[in-house]
């Protein structure tokens, strides 16, 4: 393709973007197809000889786009928004198009100087305090990171480099590998699972802190998990604090927290990946209350400002740690400048960056606060209308407050109601939702994402979740009565599953994988005749971490993940009361003394779970 060619089908290319966003409503949203469509229509090799343009973006709309979830569709109400916009969209135009490598300053003087100004105005747009800031003199300062969960990383890598630095200093005989053996980090049990990966990332302890009923983390619960490992011999380091969960947009006690890790000299971090682009709006910032205690911030202005994937907003006080934890820099990096101006690279966990400002850059200035203030109180008002809907169905519950543009529902009755409600949805194809558990609750998220979404729409997706419900509740008797919604209606088997030993730390625990996914297994199938024969006994000494597992292997029914079935089994060992029964179930409650379901003559072993 020359530039003549490229001019050309340019202009093409950018009439059919338009038309594909401006008309996305009519597309069904969720795509009607299985493991392995693509594979059907391209070939197994690729192409000796080059082709043309023509025939090549003939195969978007024949290939591609028949299996693509539209993400910016009025009906995609799954996950949290992934937005893009037309500024955003020319700004990535000129990123491609410069396409530079801005590790250091040197590198690419404008991609470091544009990025360190954006994100000076991000923070002011939101509320940070100044400490946050890139100033003369200071040590604060914003990055912009491929995604929070890389930003959470970082910030874990950067706390156990100042916990290490100042243990090895209080304990000069101690190695520096005993000290990290003994770092505790801390979260939510409501917290993003890329926390749980940093913490194996990182080699560290983690540690869940048991919600309250607003499934909320408080201060007074840290302390109290703090104080108890620290007289175990260990030493906290690090908490992450959520504004607005992934289940629920729930929001931690930021105050409380931030308090109680600066009584500790403990790192903690904010991830407010979704409900971070809300700041803008002051009337949101109640939420915010406590930020002066923390160490850094992280949000995706990808989420829910319109800036293209991939894009996160991260802010930290104190830049030096970051230097330590990831500063690398052989003579051919260096520069004149060295020292004196910034290099990202020491930022971040890769060496390279893309110039991610600019998108940014061009979506506030297009936009402006009050523009984008606007789009956020838009998406609020329709998850208000939809949660109003909501309430006046006496079939529906809302187990938890609404914030912000997420509502949590459920059908009244037992989970597998709900779980089949969704499935139902979702195969249907004409609004697109994603559940989660809330404390053994399965419930369903309804998160207003798209900004051509309108009343209408709302009033759309409410008809068809009430049309669905209607015919399930018809068979609600029948429903309730299976064990479990067959296997079959969420994914044929594939024969060619097998076992990856490089996704647990136990070599002996392996998950049952399709390409990336982790399939769901029925009692019926792997381990069947092993679980006829055990039963598990909670203690009054398991750890948050083990009561939040078996609270998520509860969560639907009879249904399990392989992965969670066989940790739970790795952290349970065989007591000496044997006893027989014909029919066992899984779990027996906390408080149960006494068996009183025996019956038949099944010989069984009880088990007693190792926090």
């Amino acid at each position: 393709m020359d530039a003549e060619e490229f001019r050309k089908e340019g202009k093409i290319l950018i009439d059919y973007i338009v038309n594909y966003l401006e008309n996305i409503r009519e597309r069904r949203v969720f795509p009607d197809k299985k493991p392995g469509f693509i594979g059907e229509q391209i070939p197994d090799s690729a192409p000796i000889d080059g082709e043309n343009w023509a025939n090549i973006f003939k195969d978007v709309e024949k290939i591609v786009m028949p299996g693509v979830t539209h993400w910016q569709s009025p009906h995609m109400h799954a996950y949290f928004p992934a937005l893009n916009s037309y500024p955003s969209m020319l700004g990535e135009m000129i990123t491609n198009a410069i396409n530079c490598l801005g590790f250091t300053w040197a590198s690419s003087p404008a991609c470091t100087e544009l990025e360190m100004m954006v994100m000076n105005w991000l923070a002011k747009m939101i509320g940070l305090p100044d400490d946050f800031l890139h100033k003369k003199g200071g040590t604060g300062g914003g990055v912009i990171q491929t995604t929070a969960s890389e930003s959470t990383l970082i910030s874990l890598l950067a706390g156990r480099y100042v916990a290490l630095k100042l243990y090895m200093d209080l304990y000069p005989d101690a190695s520096k590998h005993e000290i990290h053996g003994k770092l505790v980090a801390y979260c939510s049990d409501q917290a993003h699972s890329s926390i749980e990966k940093a913490a194996l990332i990182g080699l560290v302890t983690l540690r869940y802190i048991e919600s309250d009923e607003n499934y909320s983390m408080r201060g007074q619960d840290l302390q109290n998990a703090i104080k108890e490992d620290r007289d175990n011999g260990l030493i906290p380091f690090w908490v992450c604090a959520t504004l607005g969960t992934t289940g629920s947009c729930a929001f931690d006690n930021l105050d409380e927290i931030g308090a109680v890790c600066q009584k500790e000299l403990l790192w903690c971090h904010v991830d407010a990946a979704y409900a971070g682009s809300a700041f803008i709006c002051p009337e949101h910032r109640v939420w915010l209350k406590g930020i002066d205690k923390v160490n850094s911030i992280a949000f995706n202005p990808s989420k829910w400002l319109m800036v293209h994937f991939d894009c996160t907003a991260m802010w930290v006080k104190n830049s030096g740690a970051l230097h330590g934890a990831f500063n690398v820099n052989p003579l051919y990096l260096t520069h004149e400048y060295s020292g004196f101006a910034i290099d990202f690279m020491h930022w971040q966990i890769p060496l390279s960056k893309r110039f991610r400002a600019l998108k940014l850059w061009f979506v506030i200035r297009n936009y402006g606060i009050s523009g984008l203030q606007e789009h956020i109180r838009k998406g609020v008002r329709l998850a208000e209308k939809f949660e109003s809907l909501l309430r006046g169905d006496n079939r529906f519950e809302i187990p938890c407050p609404r914030h912000l543009g997420l509502v949590v529902f459920r059908l009244i009755g037992d989970n597998v109601i709900t779980e089949t409600l969704w499935k139902r949805i979702n195969a249907r194809g004409k609004i697109h939702c994603v559940p989660a558990s809330l404390k053994g609750k399965y419930v369903i998220r309804f998160t207003v994402t798209s900004p051509r979404s309108t009343v209408e729409d709302i009033i759309v997706a409410w008809k068809e979740i009430v049309t669905v419900a209607d015919d399930l509740l018809k068979e609600k008797a029948a429903i309730s009565a299976r064990s479990k919604v067959p296997l079959a209606e969420t994914r044929d088997k594939n024969e060619n599953f097998g076992t990856s030993l490089l996704l647990s730390n136990i070599p002996t625990s392996p998950k049952i994988v399709n390409g990336s996914f982790a399939a769901i297994y029925d009692q019926g199938d792997v381990l069947d005749e092993f679980l006829k024969t055990i039963r598990l006994r909670k203690d009054a000494k398991d750890s948050p971490a083990m009561r939040r597992r078996i609270k998520g292997i509860l969560m639907s029914g009879k249904q399990f993940s392989l992965d969670s079935r066989l940790d739970l089994f790795h952290g349970i060992e065989p007591t000496s009361r044997s006893e027989t029964s014909e029919k066992l179930p899984l779990l027996e409650d906390t408080n149960e003394t006494e068996d009183t379901s025996c019956a038949g003559n099944k010989k069984f072993t009880w088990f007693h779970v190792i926090s």
